[in-house]
Formats: structure tokens, C-alpha cells, sequence
């Protein structure tokens, strides 16, 4: 039902990821509900009915870092396409990836203060926050209302707002497109450069993923095609 994610999901998810990571002639993977109704409403509800205590509430949230973790560490760029509920474990999804891109009906939010009464982990609440500011966090979580697309592009978490609705896939396309065709080493190096800044600050050592460039062949590939006025032909390597 629109699109609620069970454990299993949540484990499969996972396994995506670890499976597209190692995968060196990927460039770009995007992240799409089924239908037309949601991207995702969060985790299906009837997973909470066999919780006997606060630790299995622990042990959901840690599945939870491990597996949103797992999709914000992909070493390649990452689309959400969302329509209709992103919410929940729906809406840290979306969080977890580099672009959001929505049709107008979408509508984002926490509703949990007025459905489960549980809460975030400190990473989902950073990941947001990064995004929309710790005001406008709170404000979903306080007030547990839905946010609707106008007001997350002005605050910045959509990239894109595509309308009509029906051109949504064609565009998310046309972006996955445009973006592998670029440079895949300068795709991986500003990712890795990107998280590293996020979980140790400003001042970390990029000189292994500088050299990760400027050492490859596809920076002397590019340097020779943009001086012969011809399209690069990268190879990753």
C-alpha cells in the first residue's frame, strides 16, 4: 500500500547497494516508487506489531542507518524520482540520495507525532537538516504536517519540480543520461570528496582522491579531446 517498505525490503535495499557498488561500469542509479501514488509512505506499520521492547526499536533504527548509509555511500551519483507520499523511512530515502527530482503532487514529511509516536535517529535528523534546515525539520516533526512541493524546492530539498506529472520519468532520464556521460572519476571523487567533508568536516585529506584524477588517463583523455574539439571518450580508469 503505497508503496510501505517491509524489513526484508529494507534488507534487499541493502544488498542493492552493496551489489552496485562494486560495480565499476555503473554511472548512475536512480531511486523510483512503483505506480503513480508514492514514492514511498515509509515502513509498513504491521512490522512494529512484533516490537516487545525499546531494543527492537534500537535494532530498527541501526538497520535503518546501515541501510540509508549504504545508499548515501554509493560511489556514483543518485536520483530519487518522487510522486505523491514520500514520508517516513520514504521521505530519509530520498534524504540519502545527491538529487531529488518531483512531480507536483508530491508531498514530503514526518507524520509520526500523530501516527506511531516514535522518532528519528540522530543521522536521519542530520540528513534532513542538511538539507532543509533544522527549523524546517522540526517544524515537520512538531506539527507532523505534509510539505508539498512548491515549499521543499524554495527550501531546497527538490532539484527539480516536473510538470506535468507524466514527464517526470522522461526527465529523471534525461538527467541519468546527461550525467553518464560524464566523467566517472569526477563523478566517484566529488562523492567521496562530499562525504568525507559531511562525517569529518571541512578539513580532511583529499589528496588520494585528487590524485584519483589528475593521475588518470581520462584527465589526459579529456585535456586531448577538449584540445582536438571532440567529445572525451572516458574510460573510468
Amino acid at each position: 500500500m503505497r508503496n510501505a517498505l517491509t524489513l526484508a525490503m529494507y534488507a534487499r535495499l541493502r544488498t542493492i547497494c552493496t551489489e552496485a557498488a562494486g560495480n565499476a561500469e555503473l554511472r548512475v542509479v536512480v531511486f523510483a516508487g512503483a505506480g503513480d501514488h508514492a514514492f514511498v509512505a515509509g515502513t509498513d506499520i504491521a512490522e512494529f506489531r512484533a516490537f516487545a521492547s525499546g531494543d527492537d526499536g534500537l535494532r530498527y533504527e541501526e538497520q535503518m542507518d546501515d541501510v540509508l548509509g549504504a545508499v548515501e555511500d554509493l560511489p556514483v551519483p543518485t536520483i530519487a524520482a518522487l510522486r505523491g507520499a514520500c514520508t517516513g523511512g520514504g521521505l530519509a530515502l530520498a534524504s540519502a540520495c545527491d538529487l531529488r527530482v518531483a512531480a507536483p503532487d508530491v508531498r514530503i514529511g514526518f507524520p509520526m507525532a500523530r501516527t506511531l509516536g516514535n522518532c528519528l535517529s540522530a543521522r536521519n535528523l542530520a540528513r534532513v537538516s542538511d538539507l532543509i534546515g533544522a527549523a524546517a525539520v522540526k517544524d515537520l516533526l512538531f506539527t507532523a504536517r505534509l510539505m508539498d512541493a512548491h515549499r521543499a524546492h524554495e527550501l531546497g530539498f527538490l532539484n527539480e519540480i516536473v510538470a506535468p506529472p507524466a514527464g517526470l520519468d522522461a526527465r529523471v532520464d534525461e538527467i541519468a543520461t546527461l550525467i553518464a556521460q560524464n566523467a566517472p572519476l569526477t563523478l566517484r571523487a566529488t562523492k567521496e570528496t562530499m562525504r568525507r567533508i559531511r562525517v569529518h568536516g571541512r578539513g580532511v585529506d583529499d589528496r588520494d582522491v585528487l590524485l584519483s584524477c589528475y593521475a588518470s588517463n581520462d584527465f589526459r583523455e579529456g585535456m586531448t579531446a577538449f584540445l582536438e574539439k571532440r567529445p572525451a571518450r572516458w574510460s573510468g580508469t
